[in-house]
C-alpha cells in the first residue's frame, strides 16, 4: 500500500523532547529524521556539515534544495524537527504540502522554559547518563517567560488555523507522550510504516526530574508572577517510570477461601501468602497462582462473594528491604551482576562478595545512603539500568493493577494485623489465625540505621508515595 505521506515534519521547540523522539523514529529502519535540518545557525546538528550531499551554504542560498533532497530520498521516509525560529521560508512549504505529514510536539511552556534555563546555566542539554549530569537552578524572569510564552503560543496557534484551512491533520504528541512504545508506534502507523518497536531508546535521560519548585531558585516570587491560577500544574511530583502492567500471574487466590491477593513486590508477601493458605488449614504450595487472565476471570465468576487486597510497605522499609536482599546480598536472591555495577559505576561501598556479613553499621548505613541516591536517580529514567518492580513506586503498582482489575482493599503493613482478621471476618472467617512478623534480611535493621538524613533522602526518592498514600515519617 502507497502512503499517504513522503515526508513528514516534527514541529517543537527547545527543551521539549524533541531529541528523544528523534532517537526513537530513527530507530525504525524506514524513517529518518535529520534533526534540526532549518536551523539558521547550523545544519542538521551543531557538528555536521552537510545533509543527502547539501551543505549549509546551499541551504542558506535555496532552503528547497535540501527540502527535494529530503523528500526525494527514496531509502527512507525523510523529515526533520522545525522550531518556531528556523528558517521561515521553509514554513509554507511544507505546510501547504499534503505530502508532508506533520507532527507537532508539546510541553508545558513553563517546563520548557525553566529546562531551557537550567540548560543554559550548565552547558549541558542532553544527558545519557546519572553520572554526568550537571545540576543548577534557574531564575524565573518574569518579562523573559512572557515574551517565551508569546512566541510559542503565536505559532502552536499558526498551526492549528493553517492546518484547518488547509483540509489537513496533524499527530498531536505531548512530552508525558514520549514515554509510551505504543505512541511511538502509532506515530509510525501514521507515517504509514508498518514496522513496531518492542521498546524505546534508552540512551537520552531525563535532566531535570525535580519538582518546579527544587529548580526555580526565586519560585515564591514566580507564583506570585503566575497569578493565582496554577494553569501549569506547577506542584505536580514528575513520574517518569516506566508504566506497569497488571500481574496476573502474580495474584494468588485462597484455597477455599473467596479472597484474592495482588503483591506488591518489596511487600510482606511470604507473610500474607502463608497466612491465606492458613485461613484453610492448608500450606503456601496449595494457593492458586500463577493465573492467566482467562484463569481469573474464571475464578471471579464461580466465587462469589470474593474480595481482593493488596499491601503498602513504608517506602523507606521497603527500599531498605530490597537493598540488603538484592544488592548488599552476594548470595542467593541477589541480583549480583547488578551489584558489581553498582560498585563499579557508581561507588557504592559494600563489601566484597562473600564478607557481607562483616559489613559494620557506620558502612551499612552509608551504603544504604549511597543506594538510595542511586534510586533517585534511577526512578527518573537517567540511569541505564531498569527500575526494577522491587522499588519502583508503589504507586506504579497499583496503577498497573488496575489496567485488569483494582483491589477492593488497599492495606498498610503498620495495620495488617487487624485489618487481615477484619478482612477474613467479612468473607465468613471469624476464627482467622494472626500473620507472621515480617522477617527482615540484613545485617542492619532499618531502625539501627534510621536518622533525619535518611528520612529526607527517602522522602525525596519516594515523594510520589508519600503525597498520594499520605506516609509519614518511618519512625
Amino acid at each position: 500500500m502507497t502512503s499517504r505521506f513522503d515526508s513528514f515534519v516534527v514541529f517543537a521547540e527547545m527543551r521539549t523532547g524533541s531529541n528523544f523522539l528523534e532517537a526513537n523514529l530513527n530507530a525504525f529502519d524506514a524513517i529518518t529524521c535529520h534533526g534540526e535540518a532549518f536551523n539558521p545557525h547550523f545544519i542538521g546538528y551543531p557538528n555536521t556539515t552537510e545533509i543527502l550531499g547539501v551543505d549549509q551554504a546551499t541551504r542558506d542560498a535555496d532552503p528547497n534544495v535540501l527540502l527535494a533532497a529530503i523528500r526525494n530520498d527514496a531509502s527512507t521516509m525523510g523529515g526533520f524537527r522545525y522550531f518556531h525560529d528556523h528558517d521561515p521560508r521553509v514554513l509554507p512549504c511544507v505546510l501547504d504540502d499534503p505530502r508532508c505529514a506533520k507532527i507537532v510536539l508539546t510541553r508545558n511552556p513553563l517546563e520548557s522554559y525553566i529546562s531551557w534555563k537550567i540548560a543554559q546555566a550548565t552547558g549541558q542539554w542532553k544527558l545519557t547518563d546519572l553520572k554526568a549530569r550537571k545540576a543548577a537552578q534557574a531564575v524565573f524572569d518574569e518579562p523573559e517567560f512572557a515574551s517565551h510564552l508569546e512566541a510559542l503560543q503565536r505559532f502552536q496557534l499558526m498551526l492549528l488555523n493553517r492546518l484547518q484551512t488547509t483540509g489537513q491533520t496533524a499527530f498531536y504528541v505531548a512530552y508525558e507522550d514520549l514515554q509510551s512504545v505504543d505512541v511511538m508506534n502509532g506515530i509510525a502507523a501514521f507515517l504509514g510504516v508498518p514496522e513496531l518497536l518492542e521498546s524505546l531508546d534508552k540512551n537520552l535521560k531525563k535532566q531535570n526530574p525535580s519538582p518546579l519548585s527544587e529548580k526555580v531558585i526565586n519560585f515564591d516570587e514566580m507564583t506570585q508572577a503566575l497569578g493565582r491560577l496554577d494553569r501549569f500544574d506547577l506542584t505536580r511530583t514528575p513520574n517518569f517510570e516506566p508504566r506497569r502492567g497488571a500481574n496476573v500471574p502474580g495474584y494468588v487466590a485462597g484455597v477455599k477461601v473467596p479472597l484474592l491477593f495482588m503483591p506488591v513486590a518489596g511487600g510482606p508477601q511470604q507473610e500474607v501468602r502463608r497466612w491465606l493458605a492458613a485461613l484453610d488449614g492448608e500450606k503456601q504450595n496449595a494457593l492458586l497462582s500463577k493465573m492467566t487472565q482467562k484463569d481469573l476471570r474464571q475464578w471471579k465468576r464461580r466465587t462469589p462473594g470474593h474480595r481482593s487486597f493488596t499491601v503498602l510497605r513504608h517506602p523507606i522499609l521497603r527500599a531498605h528491604e530490597v537493598f540488603c536482599h538484592r544488592i548488599l546480598n552476594a548470595g542467593q536472591g541477589s541480583y549480583l551482576q547488578l551489584r558489581r555495577t553498582l560498585v563499579r559505576r557508581y561507588k557504592l561501598p559494600l563489601p566484597p562478595e562473600g564478607e557481607e556479613g562483616g559489613i559494620d553499621k557506620a558502612t551499612h548505613r552509608t551504603a544504604f545512603l549511597a543506594f538510595l541516591e542511586f534510586l533517585k536517580g534511577n526512578l527518573a529514567e537517567q540511569t541505564a539500568i531498569r527500575v526494577d518492580p522491587g522499588w519502583c513506586s508503589q504507586s506504579q503498582i497499583i496503577q498497573g493493577l488496575g489496567d485488569f482489575t483494582l483491589p477492593d482493599l488497599i492495606l498498610r503493613e503498620e495495620t495488617l494485623a487487624a485489618d487481615l482478621v477484619t478482612l477474613a471476618a467479612s468473607v465468613g472467617y471469624a476464627d482467622a489465625p494472626e500473620i507472621e512478623q515480617p522477617a527482615f534480611r540484613g545485617p542492619f535493621t532499618l531502625d539501627d540505621i534510621y536518622d533525619d538524613e535518611i528520612e529526607a533522602l527517602g522522602a525525596d526518592v519516594y515523594q510520589r508515595d508519600y503525597m498520594m498514600f499520605g506516609f509519614d515519617r518511618w519512625r
